[in-house]
C-alpha cells in the first residue's frame, strides 16, 4: 500500500530562478533566504531514496468544470512565463510522470463527491508553480516522478478537501511513496505598478499590508505547533487577506493529511519573505511516526 511520506507548502516566487546577480540586486545585496531554503530542504528531504513519485498542487494552474491530474509518462520541454516572460524564458525541463497514480487518483472522485480528470495531452500547459519547484527540489534526480493537479476556480473550500481525500486514496491504491507539495504563497496582493518598483526586496515589511503580514505570521506560528486545525477554522478571516489561489493549494494538503485532526507540525526553512508585496514561506511536515490521520469518507451524492 502507498502512503504519503511528507508534504509542504512551499514558494515558488520568480525571483528565486532569476541569476544570483540580479537576485543581490533586488534584494539589498543579500541572498533570499527562499533559495538557501529549497538548497537545504533538497538536501535534507528530496535527495533521500525513501520517495517516489511527487506530487505538486499547483496554484497557478486554474482549471473549471473539474480537476486535472497531469498523466503523462514524460514532461519535458522549454518553459517561458505568459506572466513574466523577462525572467522566466525557455527553461528547460524534463521528469518522468506518474500515470498509474494519476488515474488511481481519479478513480476516487466519485468515492468522494467530485470530478477528476487525468490528462496525458503532451500540449498540456505547464506552470512556473511547478517548475520553478522543480528546478530547485527535482532537476538531477532522473528517477523521480513528478506529478501537477490544478485547483478549480468553480470549486469551494470542501470541493478542495475532497480532491486532497481523493488523492490520499489514490495514492495508497498504488505501492508509491509520495511527497506532496502545495505549491503557493500566503497573502497574495500585489504593490500597484508604479510603487513595485519599490517593494521588491525580500523583508517582510514589504508585505502589502501589516495587518497581512500578522495574519501570515500567525498562520506560519499555527503550522510550526501543528495547529492545522486553527488554519482551518480561520479561513473566513484569512481570505479577508486575498491569500493565493484563496489557499486551496493548502486545503487540498489538509484534505489529504487529515484536515483538521492533522497535527503534524511544520519545520520552516529559510525566513518569512516579501515577493512585491505577497508573503511566502517555505514550511515542511515530516509525516507523523504513527501516520497521517485517515482523510474522510464521503457520500458521493452530497
Amino acid at each position: 500500500m502507498g502512503e504519503i511520506v511528507g508534504a509542504g507548502l512551499l514558494a515558488h516566487v520568480p525571483t528565486i530562478v532569476l541569476p544570483e546577480p540580479t537576485r543581490l540586486e533586488l534584494n539589498e545585496g543579500k541572498e533570499i533566504t527562499l533559495v538557501t531554503g529549497l538548497r537545504e530542504l533538497r538536501r535534507d528531504v528530496f535527495e533521500r531514496d525513501d520517495y517516489d513519485t511527487v506530487v505538486v498542487l499547483d496554484s497557478h494552474w486554474a482549471t473549471t468544470v473539474e480537476f486535472v491530474v497531469t498523466a503523462q509518462a514524460r514532461r519535458a520541454g522549454l518553459y517561458t512565463s505568459e506572466e513574466l516572460p523577462r525572467g522566466m524564458c525557455r527553461m528547460p525541463y524534463d521528469f518522468p510522470g506518474d500515470p498509474e497514480l494519476a488515474r488511481n487518483v481519479a478513480s476516487f472522485a466519485d468515492r468522494h463527491g467530485t470530478w477528476i480528470t487525468p490528462i496525458d495531452d503532451e500540449y498540456l500547459p505547464i506552470y512556473y508553480a511547478t517548475t520553478n519547484l522543480w528546478k530547485y527540489l527535482g532537476e538531477g534526480l532522473p528517477g523521480k516522478r513528478w506529478v501537477s493537479i490544478g485547483v478549480c476556480q468553480t470549486g469551494d473550500m470542501e470541493d478542495h478537501l475532497r480532491l486532497g481525500r481523493a488523492l490520499a486514496d489514490g495514492v495508497a491504491a498504488t505501492d508509491r511513496r509520495v511527497l506532496v507539495i502545495a505549491s503557493g504563497a500566503l497573502s497574495h496582493t500585489f504593490w500597484p505598478l508604479r510603487e513595485l518598483r519599490d517593494h521588491e526586496s525580500s523583508d517582510p515589511r514589504h508585505v502589502f499590508t501589516p495587518e497581512a503580514r500578522a495574519a501570515d505570521l500567525r498562520r506560519i506560528e499555527w503550522f510550526r505547533q501543528g495547529r492545522h486545525d486553527e488554519v482551518l477554522r480561520t479561513m473566513p478571516e484569512f481570505r479577508t487577506y486575498k491569500p493565493e489561489a484563496r489557499f486551496h493549494h493548502y486545503v487540498m494538503l489538509a484534505g489529504a493529511l487529515g484536515e483538521e485532526r492533522c497535527t503534524a507540525p511544520a519545520r520552516q526553512y529559510g525566513e518569512y519573505e516579501n515577493s512585491v508585496g505577497t508573503g511566502q514561506a517555505l514550511l515542511w511536515f515530516d509525516r507523523p511516526s504513527g501516520g497521517w490521520t485517515a482523510p474522510r469518507q464521503e457520500n458521493a451524492h452530497a
